[in-house]
């Protein structure tokens, strides 16, 4: 897996697109119209940040599952946010069944005007 790979498949989930609020290499990916918008993946060179559970102690497993893959992120892990790393203990599909989680958990956030027509498909 790599940034370039992982950017492609998030992007490929409906209503996704692109940003770069805080002027990084890497940019997030948000679901939702504009200033409404919110991310579901924070990209980056060596791994993807995603929201792995709603809840801290759901978010946990992949702690244990994958001890030196997985941590918690920065500012926002309290809230079930957990940075995966490229090319470690994680195979790829579960990578990308992460990110897949991250938005449905994301979208499922949203009000119903603001989601995406198809995400649920």
């Amino acid at each position: 897996m790599d940034a370039k790979r992982m950017q492609a498949h998030c992007l490929g989930k409906p209503g996704a697109w692109s940003d770069n609020p805080w002027d990084h290499p890497h940019p997030v990916v948000k679901v939702g119209p504009g200033e409404r918008g919110k991310i579901f993946a924070f990209l980056g060179g060596s791994g993807v940040g995603v929201k792995s559970a709603r809840s801290r102690e759901v978010a946990d497993e992949w702690l244990h599952r994958y001890p030196g893959s997985a941590s918690v992120m920065a500012y926002i892990g309290r809230s079930g946010w957990n940075d995966l790393s490229y090319g470690g203990d994680i195979p790829d599909e579960e990578l990308l069944e992460a990110v897949d989680e991250s938005y449905r958990l994301v979208v499922e956030g949203l009000p119903r005007k603001l989601r995406p027509e198809g995400w649920d498909a």
